[in-house]
């Protein structure tokens, strides 16, 4: 065959190609990079890689189930990186995220880190979906930074009230660890118990790499309060009742969401019992169809069940992108309006946010500690 047969031939192929690849695909496919910042390592790491295995899922699923905007399928990559939960590595990260160009970033789980980093992606207009619960997150009023969790002026009233109205509780002592985290809902509890009729009989303060309480809880015992409210992360309340349990403090120890979860029985072993309360905000996953397939799937996959923060975050992605294909458009200045009036219903409960971008409606739950896991308590729902 001569040259001018072979080029005839390759035209033929490449053509028969074209025409096969249109009838496979159907239209253009572009990749949608989604970032991730969480603790992957450190005292918090097991947060952050719950948060990183839900995203995993999300992405998973969506690109098995194809997703089209503006007439392009949609191929979605995770970028994720690690924070430490340290405000400085946030900002590094914040700013690799920035130059990768992404769509959104899901996270962080930190307030420390959330609300430094909220002003760089917000000044990229790249769209921020986090559970950090400090106030300010949404307070500074960055129209692309959004909450996804309830805030710490939920979660302190909330604790307050069950524990004026279902523990009797009439003293408690505070240690908060502070962080952003720790002491906004430190602050939040306080007031709220004061509004409860609970008299602060002390406030005491650490830091989220503590490892030793005994001085702090010996001064809090002589106070004889009728428990304690840690303002901070599981890491350190789970050595803390342990602590407690040692120098004979049978009383309550609450907190936040940060200690709601099994890593905090993991770390206090038996001393993580009946009288440990604790908020998670949305459904129960083992009360839908959804939630326990969602549950099955997570644990056989990654070997350990979700966290307080997997289904938010895996409702994350598909809040985002419905948002994408109400706006026709994968551009966060194009999708941020559509998400900002979105109404949506994911795994762990309803979403529509305020004028504020928190949730209009973040009900919680107060749950206790059996056999190592957090168990709904009946009397507070």
């Amino acid at each position: 065959m001569n040259s001018a047969g072979h080029f005839f031939t390759r035209l033929l192929v490449s053509a028969a190609l074209g025409l096969a690849s249109l009838t496979t695909w159907g239209v253009e496919e572009t990749v949608v990079r989604i970032g991730l910042t969480g603790p992957l390592t450190g005292p918090q790491a097991a947060m952050g890689k719950d948060d990183e295995n839900a995203m995993r899922m999300a992405i998973d699923r969506l690109n098995a189930q194809g997703t089209v905007v503006a007439g392009k399928k949609l191929h979605f990559e995770l970028m994720s990186e690690d924070d430490a939960a340290d405000p400085r590595t946030g900002m590094a990260v914040a700013q690799r995220l920035v130059d990768a160009e992404v769509k959104a970033v899901l996270g962080p789980y930190n307030s420390g880190v959330a609300i430094p980093i909220a002003k760089v992606l917000n000044d990229a207009g790249i769209v921020m979906a986090t559970v950090a619960s400090n106030p300010k997150v949404t307070q500074l009023g960055y129209p692309f930074v959004f909450r996804i969790g309830p805030n710490d002026l939920a979660t302190g009233a909330r604790m307050a009230a069950f524990a004026a109205k279902h523990l009797k509780a009439r003293q408690l002592a505070v240690i908060d660890d502070r962080t952003a985290y720790g002491q906004g809902i430190a602050d939040e509890f306080i007031k709220s118990a004061k509004a409860n009729g609970i008299q602060i009989v002390a406030r005491e303060f650490t830091t989220d790499r503590a490892t030793d309480f005994a001085v702090i809880l010996t001064r809090i015992k002589a106070a004889n309060p009728d428990g304690i409210f840690y303002a901070g992360y599981h890491a350190q309340a789970g050595p803390l009742r342990r602590q407690m349990k040692v120098l004979g403090m049978d009383g309550y120890l609450l907190g936040g969401d940060a200690i709601c979860n099994e890593e905090m029985a993991k770390v206090g072993g038996e001393a993580v019992d009946g009288k440990v309360y604790c908020p998670q905000w949305g459904a129960i996953l083992d009360q839908s169809n959804e939630g326990r397939q969602f549950r099955a799937e997570y644990t056989k996959r990654f070997g350990v069940d979700p966290l307080t923060y997997a289904g938010p975050m895996y409702d994350a992605l598909f809040l985002i992108v419905e948002a994408m294909k109400k706006a026709n458009s994968i551009e966060p200045r194009q999708f941020r309006s559509a998400l900002a009036t979105i109404s949506y219903q994911g795994l762990a409960g309803s979403y529509q946010f305020d004028e504020k971008r928190d949730l209009k409606d973040s009900p919680s739950k107060v749950y206790s500690f059996k056999n190592g896991r957090p168990v709904p308590v009946p009397e507070a729902e």
